[in-house]
């Protein structure tokens, strides 16, 4: 079906996170079906991956708080829009939404947002900076747990006239499949990590922040431990620490404390998640405070992995507890220890069938090309 709409997308960087995966996606989907797809950052990993033909990329310093770059920001906008003749503004953070509003306000084309996450709102003053995303035409949570934060919180931002809806995100199936890794590769880098196959290999992935929860995490390990002894499991935690040097030093004194050193490796990037996923046989998600959506959680299921995760936020919504994953209290070190050993006590047609039943979750609720198509029906509604 042929369409004439043009759909600028902006977002301050373009790097491997879940809001700017989405919009990557996003943007490669409306080219393939006949829209006009620009792109507007300032820079990121995933840029070098933009495929030029079908996406016009422009680059901006978006990422800018500073309201003399953002107002600069802005002017440029409003010249990319109607140079262009774009018909919908799309803004997945707060920085350039407010560039976009007035953008959008001036050349009056559509405005529409994304609300990625549960944004702090200590003050009067950092609520009304963070309000820009409930002032457009069409307003997308990504989850319900982010639909019920906004209404909670935002309710007198909402008017009549504007629409609100979720559209979950989703994560590339084919890229999440554990049968295109290969074999060879998978033994290259349990090499590279200094583990062995003689035990099962647990897998914490995420950045190196408290919120995240690495210190429940090895705290949960400790009592595991003292309940199995020491040769039951390998342990990876995979992150970077983002300069977050205290931190980081601070968790792994803990496992030193904890007499962990042996079985529990640090590992600062790894290029290629799905071999990740692969070669572990469990994933932890253990944030202590709540996840907007829960990538970790989508992509173990993804790959046909159990996955554990904390019982607040977007996981609720991911996983279907005792069926494609598992919740544990949030914050508690010892219904975590619970949880894994209960995991690793399990069998294998068990651990199948709750890998299978991981995949169809995501395949029918949590693909990218489900999240790409509604995001598109909601363009077409919005300028009809």
């Amino acid at each position: 079906m042929s369409s004439n709409f043009k759909v600028l997308q902006v977002i301050p960087k373009l790097g491997y996170g879940g809001a700017e995966t989405g919009c990557y996606d996003l943007a490669h989907y409306l080219s393939e079906n006949n829209c006009s797809s620009f792109l507007v950052t300032s820079g990121g990993e995933l840029i070098k991956y933009v495929d030029k033909k079908k996406v016009k990329l422009i680059r901006l310093p978006v990422n800018s708080k500073n309201p003399i770059v953002m107002f600069f920001n802005s002017i440029i906008l409003v010249f990319i829009i109607l140079f262009f003749n774009i018909s919908i503004i799309h803004a997945r953070s707060r920085a350039p939404a407010w560039s976009c509003l007035l953008a959008a306000k001036i050349t009056r084309r559509k405005f529409i947002t994304t609300f990625h996450g549960t944004y702090n709102f200590s003050n009067p003053i950092k609520k009304f900076y963070n309000s820009v995303m409930v002032r457009s035409s069409l307003i997308i949570a990504g989850s319900n747990f982010i639909f019920s934060h906004i209404n909670n919180n935002y309710f007198k931002y909402l008017g009549i006239k504007k629409k609100f809806l979720v559209i979950f995100r989703g994560i590339n199936v084919d890229f999440f499949d554990p049968t295109t890794t290969l074999e060879v590769d998978e033994d290259k880098l349990i090499s590279k990590w200094g583990i062995k196959k003689d035990k099962k290999i647990i897998l914490m992935p995420g950045r190196l922040t408290s919120w995240k929860g690495q210190e429940i995490f090895i705290e949960a390990l400790n009592l595991v431990n003292k309940e199995l002894g020491q040769e039951a499991f390998y342990a990876i935690i995979l992150g970077s620490d983002q300069g977050r040097n205290v931190y980081s030093k601070k968790i792994k004194r803990l496992a030193e404390q904890y007499r962990l050193t042996n079985q529990l490796n640090f590992i600062e990037h790894c290029k290629n998640m799905p071999l990740a996923y692969k070669i572990s046989d469990l994933v932890i998600s253990a944030s202590i405070e709540p996840e907007a959506f829960g990538r970790v959680s989508v992509e173990a299921q993804s790959m046909e992995k159990p996955i554990i995760a904390s019982n607040i936020g977007g996981s609720n919504e991911t996983i279907i507890n005792n069926k494609t994953g598992f919740l544990f209290e949030s914050g508690n070190p010892e219904s975590l220890s619970k949880k894994i050993i209960e995991v690793l006590h399990l069998d294998e047609s068990t651990l199948k069938s709750i890998g299978n039943e991981g995949r169809k979750n995501v395949i029918k609720k949590f693909n990218v090309e489900k999240m790409c198509f509604s995001t598109y029906s909601e363009y077409k509604k919005l300028l009809n």
